[in-house]
């Protein structure tokens, strides 16, 4: 199954929020959680889990040629992978292993989420 995300907004990203207070964060967290978890509800249909663990591949298409570390790039996309495992219906804690790939995108960027 593959699900396509808008990438992650960069105040999500570690590196920049580093020192904002937990009340200015809450709201853009909140805001790309909902937009995941509905796109996950438009994108994986009837799509169940049949117990275990699910393999989780993120593909981040980078919206410019800037570097990001793989592991920023997973904390800056924490908040759709919760969208993403409420619209599913399992706790988050099944995705694993979980694979990171950063590629060259162009426009916005993109985040695409393959799971089984």
């Amino acid at each position: 199954m593959k699900v396509e995300f808008d990438f992650p907004p960069a105040f999500l990203f570690p590196n920049r929020s580093k020192g904002k207070h937990w009340a200015v964060m809450h709201k853009p967290k909140t805001d790309y959680r909902e937009a995941c978890y509905w796109l996950t509800k438009q994108q994986a249909g009837g799509w169940k889990h049949l117990g275990g663990d699910i393999y989780l591949t993120l593909t981040f298409l980078m919206p410019d040629k800037r570097h990001r570390d793989a592991d920023n790039c997973l904390a800056a996309a924490k908040a759709g992978l919760d969208g993403m495992a409420d619209a599913l219906g399992v706790n988050d804690r099944h995705f694993q292993p979980i694979v990171v790939y950063r590629m060259v995108g162009s426009g916005k960027g993109k985040l695409i989420a393959e799971f089984c």
